[in-house]
């Protein structure tokens, strides 16, 4: 009997099946050195994860690399966390990387990453819960060590950019078990003196254990419940703390941190430059177009002989006079009784020449009715013949037996016709 064969296809279908259903390859954390590291121009990162005796090739896309915090490189020591599946196309299994911590801060990096979701479910991080930075402070609180690198950096980039703004440093620790009561004491201190428009909360950079103060939950709240806005500077650009999400404006270093609060006196002085210019430009226009407007006036015929306007305003004041004395009541109220008068006189005589017109016409139809009169025929000797109430005009209306009504001058008959003749006259 002839054996079933596979496609490669189907082969590397069916052990991507068995890879993808083991629970054991699903769930793999691993610790192992990095070699082979490469970054695709889309953010994913592929590299080689091995150790003494052996290697796997692993792969982290953009989107799970960009919470890294920090730099992947060769002969770095990593944890990683993910799981194994077969890459069908070559037949290959891989280790696809879902996070990656630098070996020997796996638990504080668990700690940040559990603490950074408790907080984000309360909403401490809300967008809308955060102040915003005034433009032009008068002073400007710094918490962080008096005799570190970063607060150098503050005051000399505040002082070149913007001198006018004064600086309250509130010294503290930024390292150690006791950091994190310092930096609080430091921000409900500035809050309680309410001397300065924000507060520069930060420190240089530093190992994740270095920097641990900052990601501690109660600097967190201390600064969320800050009633003076707050600026987060802590570590370098790729370092990111528990702190900066809770400040209301994150700089990715002390320097930033600086150039954030103030503005640049150069830019200032260079815009105050352009509304000199642009006010100096304004006034030259409006004082050219008041020069023109008075070289018109002066040529005006008014100012050079000012009494032809006082002559014109007098014939137009002699015309008005005119005009009212022709419109004076009086004559009006004359004027219009005559008015009335003639109209009542022509409306008599239309009035008679009317009725008139009618009376003599009125006795022509009656002249005319009158001829036409039945009765009128009647007195001439002549009779009128109804049966039944219908007059009869010719003997082919009756038929011998009708009775009939003859109606002449003074009365009338009732009779019977006895026999019709039709004859003609």
């Amino acid at each position: 009997m002839e054996r079933k064969y596979l496609t490669v296809t189907a082969l590397n279908r069916y052990l991507k099946f068995k890879f993808d259903n083991d629970r054991n390859l699903q769930d793999v954390l691993l610790k192992a050195e990095i070699s082979n590291f490469k970054r695709h121009s889309r953010g994913h990162l592929y590299f080689t994860l091995k150790d003494d005796s052996s290697q796997i090739a692993a792969i982290m896309f953009a989107g799970n690399a960009e919470g890294l915090q920090f730099f992947p490189k060769d002969g770095q020591e990593v944890i990683v966390e993910g799981y194994v599946s077969v890459y069908e196309p070559q037949g290959t299994y891989q280790v696809y990387v879902k996070k990656m911590t630098q070996a020997g801060v796996g638990d504080l990096y668990l700690a940040y990453q559990r603490l950074k979701d408790k907080l984000e479910a309360e909403g401490l991080f809300q967008s809308n819960l955060k102040q915003s930075i005034p433009k032009y402070p008068k002073k400007i609180g710094v918490i962080t060590s008096e005799t570190g690198a970063a607060i150098r950096d503050i005051i000399h980039i505040i002082n070149r950019r913007y001198p006018l703004t004064g600086i309250i440093v509130y010294p503290t620790l930024v390292q150690g078990d006791q950091a994190k009561t310092s930096i609080v004491d430091a921000i409900e201190k500035a809050n309680r003196q309410k001397l300065v428009d924000v507060l520069i909360i930060g420190r240089g950079g530093g190992s994740i254990e270095d920097l641990w103060a900052f990601n501690e939950e109660c600097v967190a709240r201390a600064i969320r419940a800050s009633k003076i806005p707050t600026i987060s500077a802590v570590g370098h650009e790729t370092d990111y703390t528990i702190a900066d999400f809770a400040a209301d404006l994150r700089a990715p270093t002390p320097s930033g941190a600086a150039e954030l609060s103030v503005p640049d006196q150069r830019e200032l002085l260079d815009y105050l430059h352009q509304l000199t210019n642009r006010l100096s430009a304004a006034i030259q226009s409006a004082c050219k177009v008041k020069a023109d407007r008075l070289a018109n006036l002066e040529q005006s015929p008014v100012l050079k002989h000012p009494e032809r306007l006082l002559e014109n305003r007098e014939l137009r004041l002699s015309s008005l006079q005119e005009r009212l004395q022709q419109l004076q009541p009086l004559r009006i109220t004359a004027g219009l009784m005559e008015r009335v008068a003639n109209l009542e006189k022509t409306l008599a005589y239309n009035i008679g020449s009317i009725r008139q017109k009618y009376s003599h016409n009125f006795q022509i139809l009656a002249e005319k009715l009158e001829l036409v009169n039945p009765f009128q025929v009647i007195d001439k000797g002549y009779a009128i013949i109804k049966r039944d109430g219908v007059f009869i005009k010719t003997v082919a209306s009756v038929t011998a037996g009708d009775d009939i009504e003859v109606i002449m001058k003074d009365g009338q008959l009732a009779c019977e016709v006895r026999s019709v003749r039709k004859e003609t006259v």
